[in-house]
């Protein structure tokens, strides 16, 4: 609710707006009447205040409605846990469709549609992943002491749930824009060959270690495990760069024109997005340090990493491209 008028409050997604639920009378807000959307039926469950149509049989925003399995009604600390979850899904989800990032659901696609499982290790193992549309994550990752210490474990500099989410949606969007496609050729040239033996790389990760030097070529120690890996942590890393200056254009520290649905395509389009980017992210590090906290940004992106960005660039605006061009809505 809006603190200065009470008035009912709820993000309209296809608007990208946050609107004032209007019951007949006069507003000066943004204004969507309430017999015809009403908030998500997981308002509490998730504090989720995304608007949902009076119509909708499920009375699911389209977020929530991705989710296929939440934990059960009495495990009261996994709920909790799922709620931050969605949360950081909401962004997610707002995010790819802001770059014009098709979102499939499972019912629409029954064998490589998106989905999430999103559930507790509390009671039994659960591995954070994704499978042919399908994104699990253990809702662990929660909890702020568990994941700060996987993240020391794993010697990560970066480990969030939102992070997670960006790293496993980018396995599914590798199936939506390379797979066998024309982009096949150029992506093995920069990643490797992502058809390679997984289990065997993933045995030789964790009982090797990252190779030597492999901060010239990879975004972090993990995308040296596999092309597979790689690629994931590449696009993770691009929709990071993505929303934080999208962010940062919204409060005046970027130009308008690096906001996510605006950018030029190919490699001088990405060059263009650096150039905001790494003035913007070391100023953030000199603050962080004034603060006596770690650097917000702790990487460095040596050239190759910046050819793998850039061709993550170049797949997500011709991608765009071809969804502006087509009509579609997300």
């Amino acid at each position: 609710m809006c603190l200065g008028c009470d008035s009912q409050l709820g993000f309209h997604f296809a608007r990208r707006d946050l609107v004032v639920l209007a019951h007949g009378e006069e507003h000066d807000g943004v204004i969507v009447d309430a017999r015809d959307y009403k908030l998500c039926d997981n308002l509490h469950l998730a504090r989720c205040n995304w608007l949902v149509s009076v119509d909708d049989e499920d009375g699911l925003c389209e977020s929530c409605a991705l989710t296929r399995t939440r934990p059960n009604d009495n495990d009261i600390e996994a709920l909790e846990e799922f709620a931050q979850a969605e949360d950081a899904k909401r962004r997610l989800i707002f995010e790819l469709s802001v770059l014009g990032l098709p979102i499939v659901s499972r019912e629409a696609q029954p064998d490589s549609g998106l989905a999430f499982d999103l559930l507790s290790s509390r009671e039994e193992k659960i591995f954070t992943g994704h499978a042919d549309g399908v994104i699990t994550l253990d809702l662990a990752e929660g909890d702020d002491v568990h994941r700060e210490q996987m993240r020391v474990e794993l010697a990560e500099p970066y480990r969030t749930l939102l992070g997670h989410f960006r790293h496993e949606i980018g396995h599914y969007y590798f199936t939506v824009l390379v797979g066998q496609g024309e982009n096949r050729p150029e992506f093995e040239a920069l990643f490797g060959d992502p058809d390679l033996d997984y289990q065997a790389a993933l045995d030789r990760h964790y009982t090797e270690g990252a190779p030597a030097g492999w901060e010239d070529e990879f975004v972090s120690s993990y995308a040296t495990m596999h092309p597979a890996e790689d690629w994931a942590e590449t696009f993770a890393h691009y929709l990071h760069i993505r929303d934080t200056l999208d962010t940062a254009a919204a409060f005046g520290f970027a130009p308008a024109g690096f906001t996510m649905d605006k950018s030029r395509p190919g490699r001088v389009g990405f060059n263009a997005i650096l150039d905001e980017w790494l003035p913007l992210v070391w100023s953030l590090n000199m603050m962080n340090r004034s603060m006596g906290h770690p650097d917000l940004y702790p990487f460095v992106l040596a050239p190759k990493v910046l050819d793998k960005l850039a061709f993550a660039h170049q797949l997500v605006t011709a991608q765009q491209q071809v969804e502006a061009n087509s009509g579609a809505t997300v």
